[in-house]
């Protein structure tokens, strides 16, 4: 039998896909995979998966990696996933319901309920955010308002990294960066919150223990590894949610540093020491991956699902991912899309409106525009989306001098480009590395010694490509074209609210 190389595994329960990563101990990524998974939407507003499609995305995901990369010993594996996202579970560890998904927007009442329950210094004081519809809390009060026979069988709350884990492992197991995102837990305390459990009737016996990110939660049982072709006993560490793990792999982890992701949704976010919480909470306050740090972040709902709905329109017969085609169709646009606008709020809007009735616009159209125009003004829009927490940022005087960019909208030029201009500040890349896959990989590799600490990961494996600098010219370009940007929400906003009662009442 030949050398092996030791490696460790991340893997990462996205939306669209659920990704693998084999990294070796010197930060190198050895092999990668990905399989996408569909996104059921039963009702308007509505957003659904299957746990047990991510388990099958998952064991395919590693059967990837594994055949790529034939001679690796796995020592470890990392977890990470989307947020917020709710598994539901009986007492036999059954999943009773399919999950009900971030990006879903069924539960306003439930947020309002719990905007008049708890109140707004209430949630300030314990989880300092806002009750959203994204949030983990609504969805459970939704499954006890509407499906009581469902919530009656309910045993265990889970998050989508976490139902993961528990296949893998058997345990029942979170961490701060995604229990976070559940409105349950304490965001200066670092606990599950007794005042917001208590005020909204919630068994505290459903919720899992926490554990730290670069924790050891279990090992992979005997009968799940010979599933997965890997021996049994590897340990599996906490991890975190998605948007935490991504900035882990690109190194924002200190102060003053920032990134900014486009994937399915996309998210501005910049590490701080302190639970600072923006007095009207349109910014999320969440806790990093570090013990000693928290983070601001705001949050594009349909981001780059925007071009991708787009993309799915205009090219519904494609071949290949079509996105090549269509941003360098895109440049050839000038900024500004001569005049044509685009509101990426196609499954409502959260950084700054926190508004799920919003809706997808696109304002300005005329004769003269053409496929160009419009894919360029879907990316302008999401760029103006996120410079709209960049503001909020600033308010509380938190200074961005660089821009990490990772997600899929970081693999175009173009977009990194905008990115710079829109926001003022230089755009890096960090390579092969990043992404919450690749965090997930070097949490696993703190988790077992192989690195003394995140900071320290993070200065070992990583290394930035050149930045993109702001363009004077298209910067002042786009700050006029921003302020446009802006006026249209607040003349839309109630006529998204009458369009989305109307709905309701089909």
């Amino acid at each position: 039998m030949g050398e092996t190389t030791a490696a460790v595994l991340g893997i990462d329960v996205g939306t669209t896909a659920t990704k693998s990563i084999l990294v070796g101990e010197d930060g190198h990524v050895l092999a990668e995979a990905e399989v996408e998974q569909a996104v059921s939407t039963p009702r308007a507003a509505w957003a659904e998966q299957h746990p047990d499609m991510w388990w099958a995305s998952t064991k395919e995901a590693v059967g990837q990696v594994l055949d790529r990369a034939p001679a690796v010993e796995v020592k470890a594996i990392g977890l990470s996933g989307q947020m917020h996202s709710s598994v539901f579970l009986d007492g036999d560890g059954a999943v009773i319901r399919p999950a009900i998904l971030w990006s879903d927007g069924r539960t306003s009442e439930q947020c309002r309920w719990i905007t008049d329950e708890v109140g707004l210094d209430g949630l300030y004081r314990s989880v300092g955010n806002l009750a959203l519809e994204g949030f983990t809390a609504p969805k459970v009060l939704w499954l006890r308002d509407n499906e009581p026979e469902s919530y009656e069988r309910l045993r265990s709350l889970l998050l989508a990294k976490d139902y993961i884990r528990y296949r893998l492992t058997g345990e029942l197991a979170t961490d701060p960066s995604d229990a976070i995102g559940t409105l349950l837990f304490d965001v200066r305390e670092q606990t599950w919150s007794r005042e917001m459990v208590d005020r909204l009737d919630i068994s505290p016996d459903i919720l899992p223990r926490v554990l730290g990110s670069s924790e050891v939660s279990g090992v992979v049982m005997g009968s799940v590894a010979r599933e997965l072709g890997l021996p049994a006993g590897i340990p599996v560490v906490g991890g975190g949610g998605d948007n935490a793990a991504a900035a882990v792999g690109t190194g924002v982890v200190d102060v003053g540093q920032s990134q900014s992701s486009i994937g399915t949704s996309g998210t501005l976010l910049t590490p701080i020491g302190e639970p600072r919480v923006d007095s009207a909470m349109r910014l999320h306050t969440f806790i990093h991956c570090l013990s000693d740090q928290w983070y601001l972040m705001g949050v594009v709902i349909s981001a780059g699902s925007s071009l991708r709905w787009l993309r799915d329109v205009l090219l519904p017969n494609r071949t290949g991912d079509g996105y090549d085609l269509l941003t360098s169709e895109a440049a050839t646009a000038p900024s500004g899309s001569e005049g044509l606008f685009f509101l990426p709020y196609l499954s409502g809007e959260r950084t700054p409106h926190n508004d799920s009735a919003a809706r997808g616009v696109f304002f300005g159209l005329h004769l003269g525009h053409t496929r160009a125009h419009m894919v360029r003004a879907v990316m302008e829009g999401v760029c103006f989306a996120l410079r709209d927490s960049l503001e909020l940022m600033r308010e509380l005087d938190v200074s961005l001098t660089e821009i990490r960019a990772v997600g899929g909208g970081a693999s175009s030029t173009l977009w990194r480009q905008m990115q710079a201009d829109v926001y003022r500040v230089p755009v890096v890349t960090m390579g092969s590395s990043g992404g919450p896959a690749y965090g997930a990989a070097m949490l696993a590799t703190v988790g077992i010694g192989l690195l003394p600490s995140i900071r320290e990961g993070a200065s070992r494996w990583l290394q930035a490509e050149e930045p993109l600098e702001p363009t004077k010219s298209e910067a002042d370009r786009y700050d006029e074209l921003y302020q446009g940007y802006r006026e249209l929400y607040p003349v839309l906003k109630e006529q998204f609210r009458r369009s989305a009662e109307s709905i309701e009442r089909l």
